[in-house]
């Protein structure tokens, strides 16, 4: 059983903070390392769902390009990178990186670095039905929130690489939106128009 933590919600006014990004309009993309993209496009594409848009690469530096822009060792090559559309929200982007300094192992989300992608769907239990019928490693059963977020049911997955993922839905909004003057970004309100 999960025990939430009792925490004071703080709400966000829309549009950039003062002393924030100058012209701030958003989030435009996820972008995250995978060991192998073909496996990857083929996961996002046929059990996710995702379009590929495009692609790049590959891409390399004799100098110390990667090193300086990149923060990677400077003989890095990035071999390719995809950008994907997963309906509506934020585009996403996949990248297969050959490095000699290279660390294998998938963070967890309890380690620094830790992360996940999180789909919005409308029917979860469908969602987690079709999920299983491809092999996919789910981790337990949905949960059902509480608290601010009451109203929400999510659960994780694997994808076959081990990189962690979510699914959530929250059909009939969250709690916190009774008197937020300001709410999170979700997919069903653009929908809606």
């Amino acid at each position: 059983m999960v025990v939430p933590l009792d925490v004071e919600v703080m709400v966000a006014m829309p549009g950039p903070r003062p002393g924030g990004l100058p012209g701030l309009a958003g989030v435009e993309h996820v972008g995250f390392t995978v060991p192998d993209l073909e496996e990857a496009t083929r996961f996002f594409v046929d059990v996710i769902g995702c379009e590929l848009v495009y692609s790049l690469g590959p891409f390399r530096s004799d100098g110390e390009w990667m090193a300086e822009h990149l923060d990677v060792h400077p003989r890095t090559v990035m071999r390719e990178l995809r950008f994907f559309r997963c309906a509506n929200g934020p585009n996403f982007e996949i990248f297969e990186y050959e490095a000699p300094d290279q660390r294998t192992a998938q963070p967890r989300n309890s380690d620094v670095g830790g992360h996940h992608l999180a789909f919005y769907v409308t029917d979860l239990d469908a969602a987690v039905a079709h999920l299983r019928s491809h092999g996919v490693r789910v981790l337990g059963e949905p949960t059902t929130s509480s608290g601010a977020s009451a109203g929400q049911r999510w659960v994780y997955f694997l994808t076959p690489w081990g990189m962690q993922l979510e699914l959530v839905s929250y059909p009939d909004g969250k709690a916190y939106e009774e008197n937020a003057p300001v709410l999170l970004w979700q997919p069903q309100r653009e929908e809606q128009g």
